[in-house]
């Protein structure tokens, strides 16, 4: 591989870090909460702990861990106790909380048994106590308690069916809550009339505060008739329980109560911060890349769409700042953010950005001095131990060497054992943090 295509590859990986930095959980919590003369502020909120008889700590997400460790840096034995669900291999060692590690994305039963002690908790919580909520992505699939009538063997077969037709992340979350007695402000209502603080990060397009984690502790804008209605129009209705279909059914026909809604009593005692967002990380990934030498462009953090279909137009805007030095000239470091789709229809392996970064291998074949990077800020890309994967213009060449034909892997949704015998996988592990995927295109050298 030559010189300079060496480096621009280096220089991916550490903007890529610049990024995850940023939105790391212990930095975000300790950007917004502080406590001083017995006064905890947590943004513009500021609760004084002597109106409080306890402080409880409660969380789902990939994040919550170390966001549940600071809290207790923060607050120590003024926390009476606390219970967190978190994914496998991300849990902490802590001193208040209880850590429960559960299965993502598909539920399991230890997060089933994780989210009963949490309700457990909550329901006990009376009008002098002060309940912080922490919240992350992956809180939908680890928070998970289903409403009577539909086992976790129903919510299991939804869930996959929801990953495998390409459905988005509000699309899926708005099914979530219609199943749950947590998500979708349940949280809230069995918590009242405690006072609930939320402390967000947030993994969705948008940082819909209704749709992160399926907004267990806010105003829930969906209804039972557009879960039915999703599920419909992706055409995997038919293939739900049968006690699902019945459950979503008498709630669009109005015989079980939707979730709470704005103005609910619910929410009166409920605020929110947004700690961290998948902007925050470009913009740091932003700054990183011009210190070493690019011109850096944020094109949005609200990108969504199939992989392969996007990553065509995002490898297009390269091709013309080569050709015609449009928007700008190079060196330039192109960014993005947001979360992609893929409709499954092999049985490879692989998650978005690795599907993206095949794609875009394919548009930039024979391309210099461009480089491609999609990861995923949790670490986890789909089923997979790699956060994504990077791609240049000579990595078909290289495949092609292998007796690789890129074709036949996207095909089959192969993306992770393609860039697998090319070593071309981003491996960063648990991240312990989540805000989405970054995109990244660097086009043209420095120096």
């Amino acid at each position: 591989m030559k010189q300079k295509l060496k480096q621009m590859r280096k220089h991916a990986l550490q903007i890529f870090e610049a990024g995850l930095q940023a939105v790391d959980p212990v930095a975000a919590i300790n950007h917004y909460v502080t406590v001083s003369d017995s006064v905890l502020s947590i943004g513009e909120q500021q609760f004084k702990l002597k109106d409080y008889d306890r402080i409880l700590i409660i969380g789902a997400g990939k994040a919550v861990a170390p966001m549940a460790k600071t809290m207790e840096d923060h607050l120590g034995n003024r926390i009476a106790a606390g219970v967190i669900v978190t994914k496998d291999e991300h849990g902490l060692p802590l001193k208040k909380v209880k850590v429960c590690e559960a299965s993502h994305p598909v539920p399991d039963a230890r997060g089933v048994a994780g989210t009963e002690e949490i309700l457990a908790l909550v329901k006990k919580a009376g009008e002098r106590d002060l309940i912080i909520c922490l919240i992350s992505g992956g809180g939908s699939a680890l928070l998970i308690a289903p409403v009577e009538g539909i086992s976790l063997a129903d919510k299991q077969e939804a869930t996959r069916l929801l990953l495998a037709c390409g459905a988005t992340i509000h699309e899926f979350n708005a099914v979530r809550k219609h199943l749950s007695r947590v998500k979708g402000g349940r949280l809230a209502q069995k918590a009242y009339p405690a006072t609930v603080t939320s402390l967000i990060l947030s993994d969705v397009v948008g940082d819909d505060l209704d749709v992160i984690a399926s907004g267990p502790t806010v105003p829930d804008s969906s209804t039972f008739h557009d879960a039915e209605q999703i599920l419909k129009d992706y055409g995997i209705w038919d293939q739900l329980a049968a006690n699902v279909r019945n459950h979503l059914e008498k709630g669009s026909a109005g015989q079980i109560a939707d979730t709470p809604k704005p103005g609910d009593t619910a929410f009166k005692k409920c605020s929110q911060v947004l700690v961290g967002t998948n902007l925050q990380a470009l913009e740091a990934a932003g700054k990183a890349a011009e210190h070493l030498g690019y011109r850096p462009l944020i094109l949005s953090s609200k990108i969504e769409g199939e992989a392969r279909e996007v990553a065509k137009f995002y490898t297009a805007i390269a091709k013309e700042v080569l050709s015609s030095s449009n928007p700008m000239e190079t060196p330039v470091c192109v960014l993005a953010g947001g979360e992609t789709t893929v409709t499954i229809s092999g049985e490879g392996l692989g998650g978005r950005n690795q599907e993206f970064a095949l794609a875009a291998a394919m548009a930039i074949d024979g391309v210099k001095n461009l480089v491609v990077l999609s990861g995923g800020t949790d670490g986890t890309d789909g089923p997979t131990d790699a956060a994504g994967a990077m791609a240049d213009g000579a990595t078909l060449a290289r495949a092609r060497e292998k007796n690789m034909d890129p074709k036949d892997f996207l095909r089959r949704n192969d993306s992770y054992r393609f860039f697998q015998k090319l070593d071309d996988l981003v491996m960063t592990g648990p991240t312990r943090t989540n805000v989405m995927d970054i995109y990244m295109l660097l086009v043209g050298s420095v120096g």
